[in-house]
């Protein structure tokens, strides 16, 4: 019982590193934001205590409510994320919903995309502008450092996040413990901020200002950025953990930082720049620019980590073209690293650094994609609570009512924003999305095309009774559909006219689950006396090779070596075949993506020197 107490505190810790970086590091520029930019409101007490109020409830209906004690709930045998819980409600939805929460899934993961870009630039811009408190000399220097932050942030991702994950949880403790002193101080010197709690003044607030509200929920939402975090960690450390952390540290801490600065600002006459960093006695304000920015970067450093692990959840369920991924630790599967969207993840942060250039004029463009990804999480929860849950329907449409309207009236406030920046994340998110569903369509319309007339026990009965020519060794072919004849097979035949002394047809399946069991990994059957049929079963969050095939095999009594099995695929090369405008469009951008994809053999590390590819022209 000790150690299983002593397990959970290390748990809970852990998970403050990982987990709270994005929503932890808010204050310094939620508050902030609500009261400059084309829409800020005046500073009062009835407006500052309406603000706290706000963000206050706004943490207990989002976080604490909806995320922490719903949405996780929708676990995949203790996994989470938006493409976990798309699979999810993909299992369970009557047919006429499928294809519909398939998009919609897509579409929230391409909205993810659009948020992770806007997350390093917004935090680190916002630590970086404390020196301005300093001294405001300092103010040309704060892009330039900015931008060299950006820069080794990503150029230290290809040595993974492992050793540098170390310091996360102790670096992250003291952030929150450092903001939530700062809060008390700040409190004490005007303790009746503390009225905000009641809930009272965030309904007065919103009577008072009536449609324009909407502008300040906009801003009100930058405090609970990075809450999909909260579900997308879940399988790394368990939810309890994570509600531990929250409710003990993470909250306290947020809510006595963003009521200190409350307080701050309703005490001084004049503006405040920077209510975050005025917190702090002078002579500590380089201190906690320095913890700021080392906060921001394990904030980054979050969201970066989740896009490879988006990325390659995308890849293993058909949402996106095979790409190159390393993994980083030879005892976690979690711990990758996907060169390509470093680099475009890399190139867009610093675009957009450079082209906002502060911290006030990107929180116009934070929030739209990340209310959007919280609209479509509830439409999910909504098919998984009604037909896996079975929830009365009563129940659910209560539900439904009060989460829609409630999500909906978020993402119009941060659609308001639109035209002040929040187009930047929606563009980037549905090009995305757009690159997604054309790459699962017409991937699914290529597996049609190329299928062959025979079924596969019919096609190796008819070779079985030819005495074919017979290589000795073993001549595995990939073929995408076990239901479908390789064509690897069939131009092999057509071109050499000859047969191995064993032929395994091997399918790879990628299940709507994280990761599939060891010995459940290969199903081994025998068709004729020289044909098998393998399928091997991936996770999406899993990264397969033929090594692994090979033990699989083995501990199937089916043994496979190397030296004397080689490998049949078949290599596409496509053309296009002139249709109307919208099937050469899709056509062309399906072609351009076929041909800087990882080919299957580099994916399942196959030695060269066992491959043999045969080319098969293709007009789409």
């Amino acid at each position: 019982m000790q150690n299983q107490k002593q397990s959970l505190l290390v748990l809970t810790c852990l998970s403050i590193g990982i987990v709270y970086g994005d929503i932890g590091t808010s204050p310094l520029y939620a508050f902030k934001a609500m009261f400059e930019g084309p829409h800020s409101i005046a500073i009062n007490q009835a407006n500052v205590f309406g603000i706290l109020s706000l963000v206050f409830w706004t943490f207990i209906i989002t976080v604490s409510i909806k995320y922490l004690a719903l949405v996780t709930r929708a676990s995949n045998k203790g996994e989470g994320g938006v493409l976990t819980l798309t699979s999810l409600a993909h299992n369970v939805a009557p047919l006429h919903l499928k294809k519909g929460i398939l998009f919609l899934g897509m579409l929230a993961a391409g909205f993810f995309f659009g948020e992770a870009i806007i997350t390093p630039a917004m935090s680190v811009l916002s630590a970086v502008e404390g020196i301005t408190v300093i001294n405001s000399r300092f103010e040309p220097m704060i892009l330039p450092i900015a931008v060299t932050i950006i820069c080794g942030l990503f150029a230290i991702q290809k040595y993974g996040s492992g050793k540098i994950g170390r310091l996360f949880a102790p670096v992250m403790l003291l952030w929150f413990a450092t903001i939530g002193l700062l809060g008390v101080l700040s409190i004490i010197k005007n303790p009746t901020v503390l009225y905000a709690l009641n809930p009272q003044y965030a309904f007065t607030f919103i009577i008072n200002h009536g449609a324009a509200t909407l502008f300040t929920l906009g801003v009100v939402v930058l405090a609970v950025t990075g809450v999909e975090a909260l579900y997308a960690d879940m399988g790394h450390f368990g939810i309890k953990p994570i509600r531990l952390a929250w409710f003990f540290i993470v909250m306290p801490c947020l809510v006595l930082n963003y009521y200190g600065q409350g307080a701050l600002v309703l005490s001084q006459t004049g503006d405040i720049d920077n209510p975050f960093f005025m917190l702090a006695p002078e002579m500590l304000r380089l201190p906690l620019v320095i913890l700021a920015t080392f906060a921001t970067i394990i904030a980054s450093q979050a969201v970066i980590s989740g896009i490879f692990s988006l990325t390659r959840q995308a890849v293993n369920l058909g949402f996106l073209p095979p790409v190159q991924i390393h993994h980083t630790s030879h005892q976690s599967q979690g711990q990758i690293y996907v060169p390509l969207a470093n680099f475009l993840l890399f190139v867009l942060v610093i675009t957009v650094v450079i082209t906002f250039g502060s911290s006030a004029r990107l929180a116009a463009a934070y929030g739209i994609a990340v209310t959007a990804t919280m609209l479509i999480s509830s439409l999910f929860i909504i098919v998984v609570a009604r037909y896996l849950w079975q929830w009365k329907l009563v129940v659910v449409i209560q539900y439904a009512v009060l989460m829609l309207l409630y999500d909906s009236l978020l993402f119009i406030s941060t659609s308001l924003k639109f035209s002040d920046g929040g187009w930047l994340p929606l563009t980037i998110g549905t090009i995305v999305f757009l690159l997604m569903v054309t790459w699962y369509l017409e991937r699914e319309r290529i597996s049609q095309l190329t299928k062959q007339p025979l079924s596969v026990e019919a096609m190796v009965n008819e070779l079985e009774q030819k005495d074919w020519p017979r290589a000795s060794g073993t001549a595995v072919y990939l073929t995408r559909n076990e239901d479908h004849v390789p064509a690897s097979l069939v131009n092999n035949l057509k071109y050499n006219e000859t047969l191995h002394e064993r032929n395994v047809l091997l399918t790879f399946k990628y299940p709507e689950q994280p990761r599939v069991h060891p010995l459940k990994r290969l199903e081994v059957r025998q068709i004729s006396p020289s044909f098998w049929q393998m399928i091997a079963y991936v996770g999406y969050q899993e990264s397969l090779d033929i090594d692994q095939i090979f033990t699989a095999c083995n501990c199937k009594g089916f043994t496979l070596h190397e030296v004397d099995t080689v490998f049949f695929m078949s290599s596409e090369r496509m053309k296009l075949k002139p249709s109307t405008v919208w099937h050469d469009l899709k056509a062309r951008l399906f072609i351009l993506l076929s041909r800087n994809a990882l080919r299957t053999s580099e994916r399942l590390h196959v030695p060269q020197d066992r491959l043999i590819e045969i080319g098969v022209h293709m007009e789409i």
